[in-house]
């Protein structure tokens, strides 16, 4: 066995091209992803309620369509489905910059929902299937820290975009990310065989399946509360953050230190853990949560007496609004990591057995429920309590981001409220 495992870094040449070109779409995506509101209103036009139900369906897309693309790519093969991916997210992103008009936006989110539903399947298909029981855990151990350092970089580069060459660029940055993946896939990824096909009336077949399993469907729409408030590092942050703070905020870098903290914590949490049941786990992250709606709500008060920026010790300074949102999303990265890793391994074992793998295509839906539901509620939060500033007169201005941090409130309500519920559930279903 000791040979085998000395040579587990070994991966046929299709695995480390999947796993480069997806850094390249992680850095594309992100960047767009967390300035996408910004970009409906300020750019485009909508208003802060439009902005974010656009945002919502087209990240709920992305979480429910996999399974489907998935059971296409099985019939074309990986490489065409993974070329026919490169394309769609290069013209949709291309698209999204060059024509910054109502009629033309939602059609290019729409293709880009598209063109991500079929990476997000097939990079893990083939992940997957370049790895044995020998490597496996070593390879999808590669491919989530790609993940995370394609998402690190895609949010810290959009900021210097944004200031300096406008939120289009943004777009424009992504496309050419998207575009080089294009390129490398058509020189060096060779296609992987899938050993079962899937069709569309079995993965259809599937979701019925879970979303008829009431215990399933229970657990979905608790865990998706922790979600929703997740949801809002790319919903409500980003203008909550340039409202209150100013043009020059950076949204993108706060939004950067859930993954850093995540990235730090999760392994070390993951092993404390070990012997807890998965299901404890998950109640201690989903009660942590309204710990950061709190730290983000008191971000108005903390500002409110302070005098100036937080000096850190004379290196740096920060507005107290950012400092607290930091602490609001560091919380969340330090729940996110007792909650991510156990919710698969509680989630299969409720499917009927022989079936994990089926059911756990679906297992994602907590975020297709929070995609939307999570963006929907915080446009009208934003409106009533940091509406847009182009709406507002002077005199308006002067008063009107007064109960901003009422927003949170909202959130923390939302947070208890699952940790409750996952608390009570646990008790009736005690395995």
């Amino acid at each position: 066995m000791t040979p085998k495992a000395d040579s587990s870094w070994k991966f046929p040449a299709a695995f480390w091209t999947a796993n480069v070109v997806e850094l390249f779409e992680r850095a594309a995506y992100y960047a767009v992803f967390i300035a996408i509101t910004l970009y409906l209103t300020q750019v485009v036009g909508f208003n802060d309620i439009w902005a974010a139900w656009i945002s919502g369906f087209f990240s709920a897309g992305l979480y429910f369509l996999p399974p489907f693309s998935g059971a296409f790519a099985d019939k074309i093969g990986f490489r065409n489905s993974i070329i026919l991916a490169f394309s769609l997210l290069t013209v949709g992103y291309f698209t999204l910059g060059l024509l910054p008009y109502k009629v033309i936006v939602i059609p290019a989110l729409i293709v880009l929902m598209f063109g991500g539903s079929f990476i997000k399947s097939i990079i893990t298909g083939t992940v997957a299937k370049t790895s044995n029981n020998i490597n496996r855990a070593r390879a999808y151990s590669i491919f989530y820290g790609i993940v995370n350092v394609g998402a690190f970089t895609g949010k810290t580069v959009a900021y210097p975009l944004r200031i300096n060459l406008g939120l289009e660029s943004i777009n424009y940055y992504a496309a050419t990310m998207t575009l080089i993946a294009l390129v490398l896939v058509l020189f060096f990824y060779r296609n992987v065989e899938t050993a079962q096909k899937r069709t569309f009336s079995e993965v259809w077949a599937s979701f019925i399946k879970v979303a008829t399993n009431g215990k399933l469907l229970v657990l979905i729409l608790i865990v998706s509360g922790f979600w929703i408030i997740q949801q809002q590092l790319y919903a409500t942050m980003p203008k909550y953050v340039l409202r209150m703070v100013g043009k020059n905020a950076s949204p993108e870098w706060i939004a950067n230190v859930n993954p850093f903290v995540v990235m730090v914590f999760v392994v070390i949490i993951t092993n404390f853990m070990s012997k807890v049941k998965a299901i404890n786990s998950m109640i201690i992250g989903m009660f942590l949560m309204p710990l950061s709606a709190l730290a983000m709500f008191l971000s108005s008060f903390v500002a409110g007496n302070t005098v100036g920026n937080i000096s850190f010790f004379g290196i740096f300074s920060l507005h107290p609004i950012t400092v607290m949102l930091i602490v609001g999303v560091a919380i969340q990265g330090v729940a996110e990591s007792f909650i991510s890793p156990r919710y698969l391994e509680y989630f299969s074992k409720q499917a009927p057995k022989g079936q994990e793998g089926l059911y756990l295509g679906f297992s994602h839906l907590h975020s297709f429920i929070s995609s939307i539901l999570g963006f929907g509620i915080s446009g009208y939060l934003l409106t009533e309590y940091c509406p847009d500033p182009k709406y507002l007169t002077e005199t308006q201005k002067i008063t009107a981001y007064s109960h901003a941090h009422y927003i949170w409130i909202y959130f923390l309500a939302i947070g208890v409220t699952s940790g409750i519920a996952l608390f009570i559930y646990s008790k009736i279903n005690r395995e």
